[in-house]
């Protein structure tokens, strides 16, 4: 709910269409960045008020990245104030010019309003102006105290706000908000989001109930539902399913272990298992996803693709002394066999069936993995307090900017994992590609900076380290199979082709941007 359809009561500043690099501004009339200033300046639209009768002003821009500054949202990395110029205009000024802020700014916030959030804010402000910071004790109480906050009503700035006696465990209801700017663009008066993982949804789109769905489903569902003459959209996620390797675990720390792995796994027969046409396998294997490798590196020779290979993988295992037993089991150099356990999270279908083809290859090859479903909240729990062997989780992500795929693959489930050590992969390593490479600090550095040259030399150097020792293996990237009643309840939808379906189908949802655009309007119904 919060990454997809929240733009619709709470807009951000501007949508990003992959196609050709360019912005749907929203809230914003325009931005400039001044890299002398180190400021991102950001006019906003006049006119456009909220469901309770306040105008939009700067003033709920600069409530909105307080209240992000108090919970120590990611953008406050890079930002040190934020100040509303005047009733239209936010300055932002950045700790260190960078070229991520852009997007945090305009596209990741998404606007609340000072009625509801702007005591929080002057609060937040108040600690600021003492010198005061996230490790004083009194940022920490009022962020105790915020955590707790919840609003009584919600007002909504875009074109739908939530009918609040609708909230069940099945489904909400999302009612026209005449007030706002976009009332009279948007062509539905009402919009149900329907609660619920893929076994949840299915018989809801078999049935015709809903317009529209972001699940992963598998190949017999898509079947089906094009059998009932539902439209399948196809557009990339920038991510998938990947192996995760506990490597406090010997030999998950070895390097040469890693790669044999990725060789004993036919990840296009892994793709198609779990997700039919939509599985499809990472030519370049460097961590970030394929779309993004033409704006960023220029030679990919350097990059070994680990297609599926057997007999590579065995000579590998061979070469650094570990032999078949007699019942077809691998076994390390210290003599223990190589039979471990593989969780994934059982509610998602397309990454549970792709951990249970992995674990049948990964048998059949000589390694013995068996497949554990886990509940899908607590899966990533799990996995990052280290309570795995191997595991599937994400990787890659749907942000132009390398560095957050980098995040994704190398941070989330390592350093940054919230309970725990994650999977223990040192960020420091001696690569033959690259010398001794510090990963945390060449991650982080490409954010740094507005000259994109500099920050390729980083994505260049990281996605070679990550293709020589694959701290994780990308089985596939997820692209949308995404139904869509075009033409049985909805019309409007764009032919194959069109650039708007290059969308990240959650991060920058041509849906949405459809929705609030006036594209999409209900028919035969």
């Amino acid at each position: 709910m919060n990454n997809i359809y929240r733009p619709l009561f709470q807009p951000p500043l501007a949508y990003y269409k992959w196609a050709d690099g360019s912005w749907d501004p929203l809230l914003a009339e325009d931005w400039e960045i001044d890299a002398d200033a180190a400021t991102l300046t950001v006019n906003l639209i006049e006119g456009a008020k909220w469901s309770n009768g306040d105008d939009f002003t700067a003033e709920d821009v600069w409530a909105t990245f307080m209240c992000r500054r108090l919970a120590n949202g990611t953008v406050w990395r890079f930002l040190d104030s934020v100040e509303a110029a005047d009733e239209h205009t936010v300055v932002f000024h950045m700790s260190d010019p960078s070229a991520v802020v852009e997007r945090y700014v305009i596209r990741n916030e998404h606007i609340v309003d000072r009625a509801t959030y702007g005591e929080w804010a002057s609060k937040i402000q108040d600690l600021v102006d003492q010198g005061l910071d996230s490790d004083s004790d009194e940022w920490k109480a009022l962020l105790q105290e915020f955590n707790k906050y919840r609003p009584e009503e919600l007002n909504a700035l875009g074109p739908y706000t939530i009918d609040m006696d609708s909230i069940n465990e099945a489904r909400l209801t999302m009612v026209k908000n005449e007030s706002s700017w976009l009332a009279d663009t948007v062509n539905f008066d009402l919009i149900y989001i329907y609660n619920g993982e893929t076994p949840t949804v299915t018989p809801l789109v078999l049935a015709q109930q809903v317009d529209y769905a972001t699940h992963g489903f598998p190949p017999a569902t898509e079947k089906a539902y094009q059998s009932s003459g539902i439209r399948i959209l196809r557009p990339p996620t920038h991510s998938g399913p990947a192996l995760y390797f506990n490597q406090t675990i010997y030999p998950f720390d070895r390097t040469e272990v890693r790669r044999a792995i990725a060789y004993a796994i036919d990840k296009v027969e892994n793709g198609t298992v779990s997700l039919g046409e939509s599985g499809k396998v990472s030519k370049y294997m460097c961590g970030i996803p394929d779309e993004l490798i033409p704006n960023w590196i220029d030679d990919t020779s350097v990059f070994e693709s680990y297609a599926y290979d057997p007999d590579k993988a065995a000579s590998i295992l061979e070469g650094i002394g570990f032999t078949k037993g007699d019942d077809g089991v691998w076994v390390t150099d210290k003599g223990d066999r190589m039979e471990y356990e593989l969780t994934a999270p059982a509610e998602y279908a397309d990454w549970s069936a792709a951990a249970e083809n992995a674990a049948e290859q990964l048998t059949k090859f000589g390694i013995a993995t068996t497949y554990r479903g886990v509940e899908f909240r607590q899966h990533p729990i799990e996995v990052n307090k280290g309570n795995f062997e191997m595991a599937i989780r994400r990787w890659g992500t749907g942000n132009p900017h390398p560095h957050f795929s980098f995040v994704a693959d190398l941070f989330t489930r390592n350093i940054e994992a919230a309970e725990g050590p994650g999977m223990s992969f040192p960020m420091v390593q001696d690569t033959d590609c690259c010398g001794e490479v510090d990963l945390e600090k060449t991650v982080e550095d490409m954010t740094i900076g507005l000259d994109l040259d500099a920050q390729k030399e980083l994505v260049v150097t990281a996605a070679q380290v990550f293709n020589e020792l694959l701290p994780i293996v990308p089985l596939w990237e997820r692209y949308g199979n995404n139904p869509a009643m075009d033409g049985l309840h909805t019309c409007g939808w764009p032919a194959e082709g069109d650039p708007i379906y290059d969308n990240n189908p959650y991060r920058d949802s041509f849906v949405l941007m459809m929705i609030l655009d006036g594209t999409l309007y209900p028919c035969n119904q």
